[in-house]
């Protein structure tokens, strides 16, 4: 697989202004990985992931911002039963993808949804964290906040 080990995943499109090619070509750049399928792949399943994990006002604006393939993958999932941790949703994604590691996992998660991050604003992205549990900041990119003491 075409993963690097030596930088982390870069920015993508500007808010707003991507369709699906480009989301699929900004995380390929951001994972560095060696197709577009690959891309393609690992951004279907984060996405679909991520859908379920989502809900209510933020799912919407979520599904609003993205492309419009997208949209159709994060707003076609069920509601999870269970938020999952950090850790166990780059587990969940590991799973699904053949031969991922947790270490690969968290390298393609972290690829999709820093880009995915880059490309709605600040404030979706904040409360898009409010409703998951600590430890996803890292994964879209962000440091983790904690509450002063």
């Amino acid at each position: 697989m075409g993963r690097a080990t030596t930088k982390g995943p870069a920015a993508g499109p500007a808010q707003g202004t991507a369709n699906w090619s480009q989301l699929v070509e900004a995380v390929r750049e951001s994972g560095q990985y060696t197709t577009e399928a690959e891309a393609e792949r690992v951004t279907r399943i984060v996405l679909s992931a991520l859908g379920g994990h989502v809900v209510g006002d933020e799912r919407v604006e979520l599904a609003r911002r993205l492309p419009e393939e997208a949209a159709r993958v994060v707003a076609s999932q069920v509601p999870a039963t269970r938020r999952l941790t950090a850790a166990e949703f780059v587990d969940n994604v590991a799973a699904r993808i053949e031969g991922a590691t947790p270490a690969t996992a968290r390298w393609d998660v972290s690829s999709v949804l820093s880009v995915v991050a880059s490309m709605v604003d600040n404030d979706l992205v904040v409360r898009v964290l409010r409703q998951l549990p600590r430890g996803y900041a890292l994964l879209f990119g962000r440091a983790e906040l904690l509450p002063a003491a």
